[in-house]
């Protein structure tokens, strides 16, 4: 069983994850990043969920996000939920680059690799991008970059370009992440730039709800919401490197796509809590872009991390998108 926190409720709630089928394809020897590197990695790893036959939607979320895309969002994916997997197949990749890689890559680098998969695969067409975060700003890089090879495309979180506040906050973290590393301390500085990146996923109300309340007794003990930074910064030094979180969060900031080269029907969602993704760049990429099918605007506690916790909101908004293909008959597997 994986399970997903629900803070609003203050409890766990169990939900189960739905199988998949890990599939990959070669990378060519000539296979280079738009900066001229090349990838440690010889091949993209993906995983397909759902219904043989039926309309194939790619998911891609945050940097921390890979092909388990019903662990990392199980909410979502799987049967019955927003992403119905009773519905239609989809497919989520592992984002390079590899654990201990540093590179220098684009959001249209991991668009290209989501491409080589797809050839491999023989789908010419994916019949929607669902992105969040991360994955957003991928799904717009694919739509720019292959405007034949997609149907339409689903942005949550995320706008066309870096603000320059967030690649103020993640240039601090990138930092302590090279320091730590090469003092030998990596996981310890995995572990602090998690904490802070942690202050900028979520909102001041929301820790002021949940975290006011008397000082520690001695100078130097951890205050609560210090005791709930570490154990996130704790949690993560477990599933990354330095080096991948330094490429990683670097991409993040050399995203730019032009809004008017998203020809594709687009759907975005928006909080204006966010602060890593204001709402003023999200409205910006929805007014410019030429084939807008809604814009949509929610508040909430959660910030940028609305995305994860705010279900009925973003399940609504995902069916709502998703239904048109719904409605198409499955050729399901003999």
């Amino acid at each position: 069983m994986a399970s997903t926190q629900d803070i609003t409720a203050g409890q766990d709630w169990p939900v189960e994850e739905a199988p998949g089928v890990d599939v990959r394809a070669a990378l060519s020897a000539d296979f280079r990043l738009q900066s001229g590197e090349a990838l440690a990695a010889t091949e993209v790893v993906g995983r397909i969920y759902g219904v043989a036959g039926a309309p194939l939607v790619v998911v891609a979320g945050g940097i921390s996000s890979g092909r388990d895309a019903a662990r990392w969002w199980s909410w979502a994916v799987r049967a019955g939920g927003p992403i119905d997997l009773n519905r239609i197949r989809v497919l989520a990749i592992d984002l390079a680059p590899g654990r201990d890689e540093t590179v220098t890559l684009t959001t249209t680098d991991q668009a290209r690799l989501l491409a080589v998969l797809l050839d491999a695969l023989g789908e010419p067409v994916v019949d929607a991008f669902v992105g969040a975060s991360y994955g957003g700003c991928i799904g717009q890089a694919f739509a720019a970059a292959f405007p034949e090879r997609i149907g339409e495309l689903v942005v949550i979180s995320a706008a066309h370009r870096a603000h320059p506040s967030a690649t103020a906050w993640r240039g601090v973290q990138r930092r302590l992440l090279a320091f730590a590393r090469d003092c030998g301390r990596e996981a310890e500085g995995i572990a602090l730039a998690r904490e802070l990146a942690m202050t900028t996923y979520r909102t001041a109300d929301e820790f002021d709800w949940r975290f006011s309340g008397a000082a520690p007794a001695e100078a130097g003990q951890p205050y609560p919401v210090c005791d709930y930074l570490i154990s996130r910064g704790a949690n993560y030094a477990e599933v990354t490197s330095a080096s991948r979180w330094i490429a990683l969060s670097d991409s993040l900031d050399r995203h730019a796509v032009a809004p008017e080269a998203i020809a594709c029907p687009l759907i975005v969602l928006g909080f204006t809590s966010d602060r890593l993704v204001p709402i003023e760049d999200i409205r910006e990429l929805a007014r410019r872009a030429p084939n807008l099918r809604r814009l949509e605007e929610a508040p909430s506690i959660f910030g940028h991390d609305a995305f994860l916790k705010e279900r009925e909101v973003v399940g609504r908004a995902l069916h709502a998108a998703l239904s048109p293909l719904y409605a198409r008959p499955s050729e399901l597997a003999a």
